[in-house]
Formats: structure tokens, C-alpha cells, sequence
């Protein structure tokens, strides 16, 4: 039914990225799209303005005569509008369940891993032709959808949290790393996980696949891929800056240079698994050029102020490999700045996250200057308790309450009182939750 024109659709959980996005893409595809969130943001307004018409709040009076209703993993079955919608015989589905109908007639560039699909996904998106879905803005075209209606390409950023990244339906599988994350939809049976991503891969007919990952490279000889390995297919890497933005510059295998957006070894690996993907329908002369289209994503190295004295930067990094992977390259830019100092403000994402991976989190901050840790963005978990003091006692640490912005000055507040300013060298903020509002002044 998916497939058919013309039809009303209604989204639950609107303003989430993963559910934007699939609404913006059937919007595209001229179906009749609806949708509402439990309150208003940036995203919905955007959506607003496309002419998607939004309740704010959830509310029963959204279901109308819809044919169909898809909501977020995080909308429970007592949904107002799912209670709703049940009542009048309309077909209910949620995310991972309509991502099976919507991409099914797409050839899918499937991108899955535990950290750097988004960045992978944009790279690849700015390369080749076609539609794409990126859990994140970006900054090239200012939005998480491209719609390209002359090819049925589909650039997709797949989700394993929710284990939807199976309904994909992958022509191409991408695989940055399989490291276990968010165990808990798992079961923390990592058997379980490690056979999902076994499965993923096989569903392709075509795979790029990192070969230094600890899981992926037991597949080496058991499944015929395109492997990449950084350590010795990634050479000559070098930081660089253009313009003061910052860009990596490697050679891969026997394909000669190229330059992308953005700092790190990890740009590089991110690059290469997409250049490596493109490469077998595209030029490669096509590819190197195209690559220059990338301008980084929001909210990763997202460099949000910057001044002869300060730069601040917004960066999404919510697990301690993406958050010390990023660190490097702040170290780096810092250093060919002439900055002396660096200060990581840090937002920690869910409570089971942070105590999951405490003793890693311990060690991504090292070589900043001062650390500012804000209260936990809980993303409705229950409160528990964690001493921040006493396991970062290594740093130079403040606990705070919050942050505010005035041009490129960062204040800091504790118990409602301004603690000290700081507009010197170089500022990261880190975390999933508003610190990305608090930290670029609009929150």
C-alpha cells in the first residue's frame, strides 16, 4: 500500500530525526502527510513550512481518515492517535515495520555501524547520485533527505539500536564497525547483536566492509566483500585547513589522493568505505571531485563560532570511541590554530550509556585543559546515581548545571549563579541532548 500515490499518512513521533525523515521522503513522493510530537522543534517547524500540517501535543483529534499511521520506536501502544487510529480499522506501523514497504523497490546503499554512519552516509551522499536519509542535517544541502526521483538509488543510514537496519533491504552493505551498542534492545545477548549483523551483510548483494574490526574480520573468507583495511589501504594522512575549516587529506590503495571535510584518521576510514562503495559505478576521477561536495554534517565538528581567539565547535558524540576519535582531531585543529587551550564540555547521554561505558568515558577527555560535565540528558530513564567528582577527579573539572551563549563567550552556571566565563582557545561541547541548543546561544 506503501507504494501506491496519493496517500494519507500520519507520523507519530514526527520530530525525531528517523521518523522526519521518512515523512519528508513520502512527502516528496506526493503522499498526504500528517504528523505530531509531544511539543514543538526546530524539525517540526521545518516540516511545518514543507505544508505538513502538526499537532502539538499528541491528541486523538490527529487521526482522521488517514490509510495508514507510522510511529517512532519510542511511542508506546496507549498512543492517544495509535488508540485512536486502531478504533477506526487504519493500519498501524512502526518505523522498522514500514521501512520494509518503503524501501523495497529502492536499490538501498545501506550504511550500519556503531558510530560514523552518519558522516559515512553524507560522505556517500555527497559522491552519488540519488535519494538519501542521513540521521543527521547535512550542511550541504541543510537537511537529513535528499529526494532524487530520475534514479532509484536510496542512500540509507540504518539503524541497529532498534534492529530495523535488517528492513533495509540492502543492495549495497556498508559496515563502519560493529561494536556493541545499545545492548539493551538486545537483550545484552551478544550473540544475538553479532548475528544481526551477520544477517545484515548477507541480505546484500554487494559489501564494503572495515576488515580491522574485531567481528568483522572473523567474516574474512566466509563472506565475499570489498574489504578495507585503515591500517595499511589508508596512507599519508594529513590535517589541513581551508579557510579555517578543516579538512584530511589520505591516499587510498592504488587510487590515488583525495581531501575530505573534516579531521581525523576516522574522516579518513568514514571516506574511504564510501569512495570504495561508489567506486563500482562511478569514475574515480568523478568520485575524488565530488568528494569536495562534503562539508561536514550538523552537529559533528560542527564549528559553530569562531573567532581570532576562540573557536567553538558542537559535536554530537555520545559514546566514548566517537567522543575520543573526535578528540584527536580537536587536538589537532587546536594545535594548527595555535591554540594553547582546550576546554570539552560534556553532556552525558542516557544514564545506562554512561554507566556502561564509564571507565572509557574516564579517558576521552584527555589533554583538555578543563572538563565542564552538565547533568545527565536522561532521554526518559530513571535517575541513578553516578560520582562524577570522584571518577574524573583527574581532570580539571567543574560540574555544572547548564551553559549559556552571548556571541563567543561561554558562561557557566552552577546553583543559578555564573560560575566563570570562558572565550579563549578552543570550545567542544559533546552530547545528544540540548547542550547542542545551550552551546550554539539558541536555547
Amino acid at each position: 500500500m506503501i507504494q501506491e500515490t496519493n496517500k494519507k499518512i500520519h507520523f507519530i513521533g514526527i520530530g525525531g530525526i528517523g521518523i522526519s525523515g521518512l515523512a519528508q521522503y513520502m512527502h516528496y513522493k506526493g503522499h498526504e502527510v500528517s504528523g505530531s510530537d509531544i511539543s514543538d522543534s526546530l524539525l517540526t517547524k521545518k516540516l511545518k513550512k514543507m505544508g505538513i500540517k502538526i499537532i502539538i501535543p499528541h491528541d486523538e483529534s490527529a487521526i482522521t481518515n488517514q490509510d495508514l499511521v507510522i510511529h517512532s520506536a519510542i511511542i508506546r501502544s496507549n498512543n492517544p492517535e495509535i488508540v485512536a487510529a486502531k478504533a477506526k480499522g487504519i493500519e498501524v506501523l512502526a518505523r522498522r515495520e514500514a521501512l520494509a514497504e518503503i524501501l523495497k523497490s529502492s536499490k538501498v546503499y545501506s550504511v550500519a555501524g556503531a558510530h560514523g554512519k552518519s558522516t559515512t552516509t553524507a560522505i556517500l551522499t555527497a559522491i552519488m547520485n540519488g535519494s538519501a536519509m542521513i540521521g543527521a542535517e547535512s550542511k550541504a544541502f541543510g537537511s537529513n533527505i535528499r529526494y532524487d526521483a530520475s534514479t532509484d538509488v536510496m542512500i540509507f543510514e540504518a539503524d541497529e539500536s532498534d534492529g530495523s537496519f535488517l528492513n533495509s533491504n540492502p543492495y549495497c552493505a556498508i559496515v563502519i564497525n560493529a561494536e556493541p551498542e545499545h545492548m539493551e534492545y538486545y537483550n545484552y545477548n551478544y550473540e544475538l547483536f553479532y548475528e544481526s549483523y551477520k544477517t545484515f551483510i548477507n541480505l546484500a548483494t554487494m559489501r564494503v566492509l572495515n576488515a580491522e574490526d574485531p567481528f568483522l574480520s572473523k567474516l574474512i573468507g566466509e563472506i565475499e566483500a570489498h574489504w578495507l583495511y585503515p591500517s595499511k589501504d589508508i596512507l599519508d594522512v594529513e590535517f589541513v585547513l581551508r579557510d579555517d575549516q578543516p579538512h584530511t587529506r589520505f591516499t587510498l590503495k592504488d587510487l590515488g589522493t583525495f581531501d575530505v571535510w573534516g579531521f581525523g584518521r576516522h574522516i579518513a576510514l568514514d571516506a574511504s568505505l564510501a569512495i570504495l562503495a561508489a567506486n563500482k559505478s562511478m569514475d574515480i576521477e568523478d568520485i575524488r571531485e565530488n568528494l569536495l561536495n562534503f562539508k561536514g554534517i550538523k552537529k559533528r565538528f560542527d564549528i559553530v563560532g569562531i573567532q581570532t581567539e576562540c573557536v567553538i565547535i558542537d559535536d554530537y558524540g555520545h559514546h566514548p570511541t566517537e567522543i575520543k576519535a573526535t578528540f584527536q582531531s580537536v587536538k589537532e585543529y587546536a594545535s594548527l590554530k595555535g591554540f594553547d587551550t582546550i576546554t570539552a564540555i560534556w553532556q552525558p547521554h542516557k544514564y545506562s550509556r554512561t554507566i556502561d561505558n564509564l571507565e572509557a568515558f574516564t579517558h576521552c577527555f584527555e589533554g583538555s585543559q578543563e572538563l565542564i560535565i552538565l547533568p545527565v540528558w536522561a532521554a526518559g530513564e530513571a535517575i541513578r546515581e553516578i560520582d562524577f567528582q570522584q571518577k574524573f577527579k583527574n581532570y580539571n573539572l567543574t560540574i555544572a548545571d547548564k551553559i549559556t551563549r552571548t556571541d563567543n563567550t561561554i558562561a557557566i552556571i552552577k546553583d543559578e549563579k555564573i560560575v566563570k566565563f570562558i572565550n579563549k582557545g578552543l570550545i567542544i561541547g559533546f552530547g545528544a541532548g540540548d547542550i547542542t541548543y545551550q552551546i550554539r546561544g539558541t536555547h
